[in-house]
């Protein structure tokens, strides 16, 4: 096949499953908080698919599109999305206004630079995608020990913050190490990413999260192996 054809039915297969992941996610019938946090991890599983793109450009068509999209879901957008996308604007109301769209801008820096290494867009996005996911619901459902530098959070959110970075980024790095020759062991940078992208997510203040742990996972990815 044609590499040019090729890359346009890889971005094809991802348009098709973010726009999938906004319309079905509000039908799910979760809670609030729960079900604008099962969109947020799995447009993160995006990173896996990478590896298929011949260049950078193409995960980036794939991610920038939607700054605008979430733009426009912010209460303060002054154009409304139509009914099937009633559910995005839902979804963004619930948490931070802009966090989406912070998510949005972190995730089409990161693919624009790393997209032909995508196990280093995964360092920065999963920490955000399943950490700060989990951290959400930990956090509504089990935060009893509470502090705050700018905003109240609670030990038991940053400990699913831990949690659920370290998990996800080292089936990643199991995953992604299937495709290309690492020499590390997967345990070391996702130990050290989760850790901390828990304390960056604990002193994130208004949705800042969105891009400080996107850019300290990838940074810290860098610092430990190189780069690869």
């Amino acid at each position: 096949m044609d590499e040019l054809l090729w890359n346009l039915t890889v971005m094809a297969g991802c348009y098709a499953y973010i726009v999938a992941l906004i319309v079905i996610s509000p039908r799910l019938r979760l809670p609030g908080k729960v079900s604008r946090k099962v969109l947020h991890a799995m447009i993160g599983n995006l990173p896996l698919i990478m590896p298929f793109f011949t260049a950078s450009i193409y995960p980036f068509l794939v991610a920038s599109p939607f700054i605008l999209v979430t733009l426009l879901a912010t209460p303060s957008s002054p154009i409304k999305l139509g009914e099937k996308m009633k559910g995005l604007s839902s979804l963004t109301e619930e948490g931070h206004h802009w966090g989406l769209v912070l998510y949005a801008i972190s995730y089409s820096a990161l693919a624009l630079l790393f997209g032909v290494k995508p196990y280093i867009v995964a360092a920065g996005i999963f920490p955000m995608a399943y950490g700060d996911s989990l951290a959400a619901v930990f956090g509504e459902y089990y935060g009893k020990h509470k502090y705050r530098v700018f905003e109240t959070k609670s030990i038991e959110g940053s400990l699913g913050m831990f949690l659920g970075s370290f998990v996800s980024l080292t089936l990643a790095f199991l995953y992604f190490g299937l495709l290309y020759p690492f020499t590390f062991n997967p345990l070391v940078p996702a130990f050290a990413i989760a850790c901390l992208a828990a304390v960056v997510e604990g002193v994130s203040p208004k949705g800042l999260d969105n891009v400080a742990v996107p850019l300290v996972g990838a940074a810290t990815f860098l610092i430990l192996t190189g780069g690869i």
